[in-house]
């Protein structure tokens, strides 16, 4: 299954859908990693809204795929994660670490706008 990944002022938008298997899950994270260097993308807005459960392969899979984007440098925003999926991963002792979360899609491309644009003004200084 190909994920859609889409670009808009620098950032890329893409979402995580419900069915998704381990090897859609690894191919998703090669393409996203692949757009990213790419478009030389300085930020990453990723929608896990979809997700009703996550299993401890998808909780690494995200995680991993947060530090591999924050190595490439850009930043990463984690977005609309359902109640059910945060309990679970803090029960499976699974949390994401380091990971930013938002609400949602819009609230986590705001953020991820403002970010940049702070680290715009402190390298003018």
């Amino acid at each position: 299954m190909k994920i859609p990944i889409m670009k808009l002022r620098g950032i890329l938008l893409t979402s995580i859908p419900e069915e998704l298997t381990d090897e859609d899950a690894i191919n998703f994270q090669g393409d996203l990693l692949h757009q990213v260097n790419y478009h030389e993308s300085r930020g990453v807005v990723l929608d896990i809204s979809a997700l009703e459960i996550v299993d401890s392969f998808m909780a690494r899979v995200i995680n991993e795929t947060a530090d591999m984007v924050r190595l490439l440098g850009a930043e990463i925003m984690l977005c609309g994660m359902n109640p059910s999926v945060a309990m679970t991963l803090v029960e499976m002792g699974r949390e994401l670490i380091n990971v930013k979360t938002a609400l949602n899609v819009e609230q986590g491309f705001e953020i991820i706008l403002a970010l940049l644009e702070n680290e715009d003004m402190e390298g003018v200084s």
